[in-house]
Order: C-alpha cells, then structure tokens, then sequence
C-alpha cells in the first residue's frame, strides 16, 4: 500500500538545478518552509517491514523510487521495505542534509545530491557510504565517468540518474530546405559550414548560444578540458578553454550562424516557443532533454533526429555526460546494507537501469541494457526522434567525456554565467581570454580562504 501527502506550495526553478540538474525534472525551487513538499509512503501496512527514508528535490525522483519499492516488496516478501520519500525545496533539501550530518542525526537513509552539490558531502569526514561493493564485478557494465563525478580516493558514493550523452538535435524540415545532409557533419567545420548553407537557404540559424555556462562547458569537456584539472586545480582560463570559447563566439559574431538562446537558456518558456516554431536548425544538448521537447515543443514531433557531436579534431570525445543527480546512502542509516541493496535494485541493476528509461526518458548510465528489448520497443521517444537512439550511444560508447567537479564549480557557474558568456558574446567587450583570466581571478581567493 502506499500514501501520498501534498503540501500546497509556491514552486520555481532553482537556479543551480537549470544550470546543472536533470533537465525534464520538476524540481522544488529555493526556501521555503520545514515541510516537505510531498511525502509518499509505500509499505506502510506491511507487517515487519524495516523503515527507510528518502530526500529528494524531484517530483519524478520520488515516484521513481516510490515504484521501485513496490517491486522490492514484491519480490523481497521476506524482508520488505517501508519507504517514507519526500520532496523538499532544492537548497533546503541540500542545507539540511549538511546540517543533519553535521550534527550527526536526523539524515535520512537515502538522499539525491545534485551533481554541483556532491563536492562539498566528499571533504573532511565523509557521511556517505561507499557503494563500491555493489557494482565492483559491474564495473564494466558503466560508462564510468559518470560515476566518478561522485567518486572519492577510489570511492563512489552516488548513483547516477542517468548518462547525460550530449548530442545535437537536428530539425530536419530545416535541414532537408537547406540541402544539407546531416551524416556529412563530422567536425565542428562542417557544422560552420552546413550553418552558412543553412542560413544563407533559409533565414534560419543554425543553432542558439545558451548565455549560461551550458554554451561553453560541452565544448571545453569535448577537447579533455575542464575548468578544473583532476587534482582540483583551478584551469578556467587554460588555453584549450580559451580557443574554445573564441569557437563559440565566433558562431554568434563572426560566422554569424547562431544567435543568443531566447530566454537565455534552453529550459526558458521563451526558448521552448522560439524552437517550437522551427526558430533554429539544431541544438546542443543532452539526452535527458528529449523530455522537453515532448513536453514544451509538440510541433516538432517527427522532425528531429539525433547525432553526436561533431568535434574540433579526431582525438576528441565525440559526447560528453553533463547534468545530473546522485543518489547516496547516508552514514547515520539504521540499516546501511539493506538500503544500499535497495539503491542497487533501484538504480543501478539491469532492471533499475532499464527503469531510468522506461519510467522517466533518461539515458541509462549501464551500457549493457542498451540493447535490450524493453529499451528498444517503441516508445513516445522514437515516436518523436528517429529509433536508433541507442545503436548511436552504443556507437560511441568508448567516446564519452567526463567533467571535474570540486567544491568551487559553483563559484565557476556563476561567474560565467554573470560574466563571461556576458561580456565576451552579448556585449563584445572582453576578449575570451581577458573574460576567462578576470572569472579566474574572482574565483581564486574562494579557493585560498
């Protein structure tokens, strides 16, 4: 049996969960009061049944688990679960769960952690526990740069929602007008290059520049870069990071074949209803966004299809895992080993991974289900895109990038995000270069206090 409370509240967008979350998630905005939002109990009328709790910012996060303890109870009679989840606003989720471990009470046994967030639950005395025992035979069965973004000194500590691949999304009523087959878009050149033929053909551009670091970071963590090199140390304005951003302004103010994203950013009503209405030729973005556009862009139902990344030069990654949350267990848990099994069963098994996909549209970070029949057999998605979705990631599985994230990733986000994207493309009036330096020198004392 399961019971559902819902506390009547204002929501909005947090401004971290659009930067960095999962991109069709309905998540809670900032404040707001102690209560959760909603509470979904399952198991409750189970006699014997061991308690765990669960946090989460995400609506669709809470159901998926809700679903998963339904199996488990199901298939687990001897030793079923009474699952209490509950959805809390975005910050007050994340600055509780600092204070409760912290204090060193009052945490649940399970708990999402927004991607951007992870590094500061991963200093000092780490709380959470390590879930390399469950997936250590597994290994290979991941594409492992999404766990490591939630991984410590060989640790991992969360359970990754989905891969988060980066492609482009190509309208192809646009594209078809324009002449220009999409299979011949191997670099970023030939991207320049279909965007003029686009352009000149239609009045179209070719794409949008999103103002939000999300128009810089795919590009830099396609090349092996990062604002951040893998022992922490602050590389924003390194040369890669520099060249790379002079690509992406010269699409907008040179070549001439973008445009500023309407609203700023992808998950913008402004930009759902520019792309709606065939305003660009293609987009940049992950996976996980499929969703959006089923949801927010009906009109271009049966026109998109979906292809990597074009790249700079034939070392690089041709996509790059952006996004995301984690899902970690807590080291306050009563019954650590049951809800770490529980977690295994939810997220990070075949079945769970299959889930992630069937439940909620996302791209599932176990590559071995790629081509299994539940996620081959038709769905609202390839009704949508074209139907070889997975045969493109099984294509180019061994070409996915990661990205560093520390504790100061935030403090990066947010100066592009007010600065750099700012200066260099809206108004012209820094270099990328002397834009990068100038976020770096920002950035620095954080890092020295």
């Amino acid at each position: 049996m399961k019971k559902r409370f819902l506390l009547t509240a204002l929501l909005g967008t947090a401004a971290l969960v659009s930067a960095c979350g999962d991109g069709d998630e309905e998540a809670s905005g900032t404040g707001g009061a102690g209560e959760a939002e909603e509470t979904v109990v399952v198991g409750d009328d189970i006699e014997g049944a061991t308690e765990l709790s669960f946090w989460t910012f995400a609506e669709t996060h809470a159901e998926f688990f809700e679903s998963a303890a339904e199996r488990w109870n199901e298939e687990n009679e001897d030793n079923p679960i009474q699952l209490t989840a509950e959805v809390y606003p975005f910050d007050q989720m994340h600055n509780n769960l600092l204070l409760a471990l912290q204090s060193g009470s009052e945490a649940a046994d399970l708990v999402d952690i927004e991607i951007a967030r992870f590094p500061n639950f991963l200093v000092g005395d780490i709380q959470l526990e390590p879930l390399n025992d469950l997936i250590e035979d597994e290994l290979d069965q991941f594409i492992t740069e999404r766990l490591d973004i939630y991984a410590h000194d060989g640790q991992y500590y969360g359970a990754p929602t989905h891969l988060g691949a980066t492609v482009v999304y190509y309208n192809m009523e646009i594209m078809e007008e324009a002449g220009v087959d999409i299979d011949t878009i191997e670099t970023w050149d030939d991207y320049i290059e279909a965007g003029r033929q686009v352009v000149d053909a239609t009045g179209t551009p070719m794409t949008t520049i999103s103002a939000n670091w999300y128009g810089l970071w795919p590009f830099v963590a396609q090349r092996g870069s990062d604002f951040f090199n893998d022992e922490g140390e602050l590389t924003l304005a390194n040369d890669i990071n520099v060249e790379t951003l002079e690509f992406v302004n010269s699409l907008v103010n040179e070549h001439e074949i973008a445009r500023i994203t309407p609203g700023d950013e992808n998950h913008s009503e402004e930009y759902y209803g520019f792309m709606n209405g065939g305003g660009a030729a293609s987009t940049v973005m992950p996976l996980f966004f499929m969703s959006n556009f089923l949801a927010e862009m009906p009109d271009l139902a049966g026109k998109m299809e979906i292809r990597p990344m074009p790249v700079f030069d034939e070392s690089d990654a041709r996509t790059v895992g952006m996004g995301g949350t984690g899902t970690a267990v807590t080291s306050q848990s009563e019954n650590v080993e049951l809800a770490k099994e529980f977690l295994y069963f939810a997220k990070m098994s075949e079945q769970g991974n299959i889930n992630l996909w069937t439940q909620l549209g996302f791209d599932p970070p176990r590559w071995d289900v790629w081509d299994s029949e539940e996620l081959l057999a038709d769905n609202e998605f390839y009704e949508y895109f074209n139907d070889d979705i997975f045969d493109l990631l099984l294509d180019i599985r061994d070409e996915v990038e990661g990205v560093n994230i520390t504790q100061y990733t935030p403090d990066v986000l947010e100066e592009i995000n007010t600065n750099v994207m700012f200066s260099v493309i809206r108004e012209q009036s820094q270099t990328p270069q002397e834009a990068l330096e100038l976020a770096e020198d920002s950035v620095r004392p954080r890092m020295d206090n």
